[in-house]
């Protein structure tokens, strides 16, 4: 089964996990960059980037190039924003909606707080609207892997490669 990790990363944690998925499941990675990037720092990182998740924009991604035919599994992966998932995931979603049809789909969210599995759920409603999935393979939520690493952190994240290598 070929797979395909669609990641965004502000912060490196959600680019760190994947990294690890993609030495343990055999995947290659998309990492969505958007044209004007958010803020990183203080304040201004948590007003612009909760405003732009809650409003659900879809912002300019610079360009990438895949080719999703010849995927038959996508790993989304996104740090948690305001209880949902990044826009890059949305933009992304909404320009490939039929090149995403038919495929087999897991999620991972990255977080320092809470909401991680509302915004798995969002995500998931999402793709059930515009892509007709029927659900998730696998999902897991990692609590700053980057940031704080721990023995418990990396069992997490090699449970999740386990779990989606079974599939």
């Amino acid at each position: 089964m070929k797979t395909l990790i669609v990641y965004y990363s502000l912060e490196g944690n959600t680019e760190y996990v994947a990294d690890k998925i993609k030495e343990k499941v055999e995947a290659d990675t998309l990492r969505l960059v958007p044209k004007k990037a958010y803020k990183d720092k203080g304040f201004a990182k948590y007003f612009w980037g909760g405003k732009s998740a809650l409003m659900a924009e879809k912002p300019e991604l610079e360009d990438y190039s895949v080719d999703l035919s010849a995927y038959d599994r996508i790993i989304f992966g996104f740090p948690v924003w305001a209880g949902t998932y990044t826009p890059p995931i949305r933009t992304f979603i909404n320009d490939n909606k039929e090149a995403l049809a038919g495929k087999r789909y897991s999620a991972y969210a990255c977080m320092a707080g809470s909401g991680g599995e509302k915004a798995i759920a969002n995500l998931g409603k999402d793709l059930i609207k515009k892509v007709g999935i029927k659900g998730f393979n696998a999902t897991s939520i990692f609590i700053d892997p980057k940031a704080a690493p721990t023995a418990e952190k990396e069992a997490q994240i090699n449970g999740f490669c386990v779990a989606l290598n079974n599939m």
